[in-house]
């Protein structure tokens, strides 16, 4: 997170209980090679943990708030902690009343900072902690309070199984996208609502236009265009739970949650280390060594397009040719601009091939960027 954000935000709050980029598409942007130093936005700690799975040889994560990191210590003790059901148990991915017991097993591997956030939201940890964010809460308001009043259950579940993609346009145009739809999708998701109980207003700070038709617009590329039986991010929204069933085929879940990807991050623990920094902290930082690749989720929607030219241009002079970084624009439209086209460049037909397929839907834009030799 930029330093530019910390007077406009309120980091005592946890705002992401989940990681709501995609990371098969991050992964596939980042192209970590084995061996590799990466330095990740902490946020919820999901997509932290997934670098992990490309075997880089460290990955620092960064962020300015200490609940976010709360959030991904809680993570890594329960990676250590737990057997992968227990895991999606404690996350919420499946019900379960076992939530407390589980995180007393968890509890003692937090440092002390950890632990006295999670002691003090027995509420949270017992509905399970990737539904304790803000931005959690305004899907639970959206899922409980909203949809009833547009869809029923039975058309929600119809939705989520999905279908070739004539079928799913066919149900999308006479059936779910009804006139009541568009206007509580718009009312719900304009600026002032997603300020009041989503994201932090000062996300909207350098955001022109209204919001909220750009966002029905990627909801309906991720139900007609991407099958809602495979997106995990969607089943949350809609159900507040992912889709466990007995076996993989039948399982819908974020990647850093699949079951052949944890023993991978387990094992790689120690390579991950934690700290509450900006971005330009961490550029300044002289003991961080090289970075080869950077996860940078969305902070540039905080920042001046100013401010983002010049953390990239610091970005540049510390880095070797090839370190590469992904962010992703929702509403703000950040890219690296003209003055660091000869240092800097864009890899946009990769990023627009990963972004027609992101079943995190909301961004508007995948950013691919790469130091030239």
């Amino acid at each position: 997170m930029p330093r530019e954000a910390k007077a406009h935000r309120d980091f005592t709050q946890l705002r992401y209980a989940q990681c709501w980029e995609d990371a098969d598409v991050l992964l596939e942007a980042l192209d970590i090679q084995p061996g590799q130093a990466c330095l990740s936005i902490a946020s919820a700690g999901d997509n932290t943990l997934s670098l992990l799975t490309a075997d880089p040889n460290r990955v620092v994560a960064i962020d300015l708030s200490p609940a976010q990191l709360a959030c991904l210590a809680l993570r890594v003790a329960a990676y250590r902690s737990l057997e992968h059901s227990e895991l999606l148990e404690l996350i919420g991915s499946v019900d379960s009343d076992q939530r407390p017991k589980l995180y007393e097993r968890c509890r003692r591997e937090l440092a002390s900072d950890a632990r006295a956030y999670w002691d003090t939201h027995p509420k949270e940890i017992a509905r399970g902690i990737g539904d304790a964010g803000k931005f959690e809460a305004y899907f639970r308001t959206f899922r409980r309070r909203i949809l009833p009043w547009v869809h029923s259950g039975r058309s929600v579940q119809r939705l989520l199984a999905g279908g070739d993609r004539s079928a799913r346009e066919q149900f999308y145009e006479q059936t779910w996208n009804s006139r009541r739809w568009r206007w509580l999708f718009r009312a719900f998701f304009s600026r002032r609502v997603m300020g009041w109980l989503g994201r932090s207003p000062a996300f909207f700070r350098y955001v022109d236009g209204p919001v909220a038709p750009r966002i029905l617009a990627r909801a309906r590329h991720a139900l007609v265009e991407l099958d809602p039986a495979d997106n995990p991010y969607l089943h949350w929204i809609l159900t507040g739970r992912h889709r466990v069933g007995p076996d993989a085929k039948s399982t819908v879940l974020p990647h850093a949650l699949r079951r052949e990807h944890f023993d991978a991050i387990r094992t790689r623990l120690d390579r991950l280390t934690w700290r509450r920094a900006s971005l330009e902290d961490a550029l300044e930082d002289q003991t961080l060594g090289p970075i080869d690749r950077y996860n940078l989720s969305d902070i540039f929607e905080y920042v001046s397009a100013d401010q983002h030219a010049r953390q990239l241009a610091r970005m540049v002079d510390r880095s070797p040719a090839g370190t590469r970084w992904v962010y992703w624009n929702m509403l703000a439209p950040r890219a690296r601009p003209e003055s660091l086209a000869g240092r800097v460049a864009s890899h946009d037909a990769l990023a627009h091939r990963l972004h027609a397929q992101d079943n995190a839907f909301f961004y508007n834009r995948l950013v691919i960027e790469q130091v030239r030799p």
